[in-house]
């Protein structure tokens, strides 16, 4: 999970880029970049951290241009405390490229050989973004020998790259002398969403985002979501181009977005984040009727903030006291996507604190949006004992998470996960510390989502249920992930006894 952003405009767009990565913020804090264009020379900034940490005046000084790309990185692939796989990726030909990636290739080890062997192109990192970019990169240069690049030649490339991918693709990309190009994955796995702008001398801009809250909040109109499959070219002169480039397209966007990943006040796909965790709220409740009996709950909590449109509408739908008993500390970052147990661990207590007189000899129900290694909600169940509480019920508005995510989400290995390798919800409850535990069903999950869009027909809901929808994901790949995380696990260890 990243965060992608691409403007196109008359006037200088660094400011606008900086400004729409912070409302994106929430998709990655590990590394931060923007490039811009300036007639054909590209301007580049990118290192570790936050956006307001990255990003200093003098940097911001020297993004000259009209048209640029940024991006706010959460490392799922490749090396994640390393700069170098900062984002965006450069390469000079044909033309000089630069891209942008939220997502995860299945196939990036398949691709990196094809790319040395047959392509005779060269990956400096670790990092499936470079892969995709290279793929592309060569893609164009096949389909444009012998002409001037078209639109045609675009979307053939486009095309073609389509064939050779598999996984999860959002991807915005600066041609030099040659304009912006935006596309997704035939599944739509990853959101992208694109809006525009009329700027003070009446011409159009162009904004694409990975979630709709950066358009509105950089006062762009919502236009609407980039289809699964299609490619979109806003060329050097400020026109708009469109084409379907997939042969074959099936629309099961991430249901993890709904659930956790998205900010709540944006739409993506025409479904509204916020809209959906309430319906995610009042399905949970049809849960816990079957389960705890009602008079048995003295107050609804939820664990800020992702969960808090759920638990206010789980409480009202069970006619219970909704309650606010956790305080977040705004500066530390998600746990979920922080990594290591043990800084993930140490972290919650210095994110949440509890207040004692909203738990005091109270039996409490603690909503939470999704439970995925366990870690938090063990140590979230001991603070509300801690702090008074008689009874600690846990309710999760997402079924468990049983099966590895490999579309760009950090949760790779069964082993890691506490409802992996089958594990029943009474031993889920026992590990946790809870008097009860409830789930979400994974038929009341998709309804409570689908419901809100007819026009999309399927999700990809395959760390609950197992179902990988681009159809590549065997054991033995994932036997392959999960290697790799070890190995990279023990080697990080090893340099740490070094040192």
């Amino acid at each position: 999970m990243c965060g992608i952003v691409a403007l196109y405009s008359s006037s200088p767009v660094n400011q606008r880029l900086y400004d729409a990565l912070l409302l994106l913020q929430h998709r990655g804090q590990d590394a931060a970049g923007i490039c811009t264009v300036e007639g054909r020379t590209f301007h580049m900034h990118k290192a570790m951290g936050l956006v307001r940490d990255v990003f200093r005046t003098r940097n911001m000084r020297d993004l000259f241009g009209n048209c640029g790309i940024g991006q706010v990185r959460y490392p799922t692939q490749g090396n994640a405390g390393s700069n170098n796989e900062s984002q965006p990726f450069y390469v000079n030909a044909p033309y000089g490229l630069v891209m942008a990636h939220n997502g995860n290739l299945t196939n990036a080890e398949t691709l990196l050989w094809e790319l040395y062997d047959h392509d005779r192109r060269h990956i400096n990192t670790t990092s499936d973004s470079e892969v995709l970019l290279n793929v592309f990169a060569n893609e164009l240069q096949l389909a444009t020998q012998g002409k001037h690049l078209d639109e045609d030649c675009l979307f053939d490339a486009i095309k073609s790259m389509h064939k050779r991918l598999k996984g999860s693709y959002a991807v915005v990309c600066m041609i030099s002398g040659h304009g912006l190009v935006a596309f997704r994955d035939p599944h739509g796995l990853r959101p992208l969403c694109i809006g525009t702008n009329t700027a003070e001398d009446g011409t159009t801009e162009y904004m694409v985002a990975s979630e709709s809250v950066a358009l509105e909040g950089s006062e762009f109109k919502l236009l609407r979501d980039v289809e699964p499959g299609e490619a979109i070219w806003i060329d050097e002169k400020g026109n708009f181009h469109s084409r379907q480039c997939a042969e074959e397209v099936t629309m099961a966007p991430c249901i993890f977005e709904y659930v956790y990943l998205a900010r709540p006040d944006s739409t993506i796909d025409g479904i509204s984040v916020y809209a959906a965790r309430l319906r995610l709220g009042e399905k949970l409740a049809e849960e816990i009727k079957k389960t705890i009996p009602l008079d048995e709950i003295d107050v609804v909590m939820p664990i800020p903030d992702s969960s808090r449109p759920a638990a206010a509408q789980l409480a009202k739908v069970l006619g219970l006291e909704y309650r606010e008993g956790f305080i977040k500390n705004r500066y530390v970052g998600r746990t979920f996507i922080m990594p290591g147990q043990a800084i993930r661990k140490k972290s919650v207590r210095q994110k949440l604190n509890a207040m004692p007189v909203e738990f005091k000899d109270k039996r409490v129900l603690l909503v939470d949006d999704s439970i995925v290694r366990g870690t938090t909600i063990t140590e979230i169940v001991k603070m509300a004992r801690q702090s008074g509480a008689r009874k600690v019920y846990v309710a999760s508005g997402a079924p468990p998470v049983r099966f590895p995510n490999v579309y760009g989400i950090d949760m790779p290995t069964t082993n890691e996960l506490i409802a992996g390798n089958g594990k029943d919800v009474e031993s889920i409850r026992k590990e946790i510390g809870a008097d009860a535990l409830v789930y979400q069903t994974i038929e009341g999950m998709r309804e409570a989502v689908g419901g809100l869009n007819p026009a999309v027909p399927d999700f990809d809901c395959s760390c609950f249920d197992g179902r990988y929808v681009t159809g590549d994901v065997s054991p033995a790949y994932l036997n392959f992930i999960e290697g790799q995380r070890k190995a990279a696990k023990e080697a990080k260890k090893k340099a740490e006894r070094e040192e």
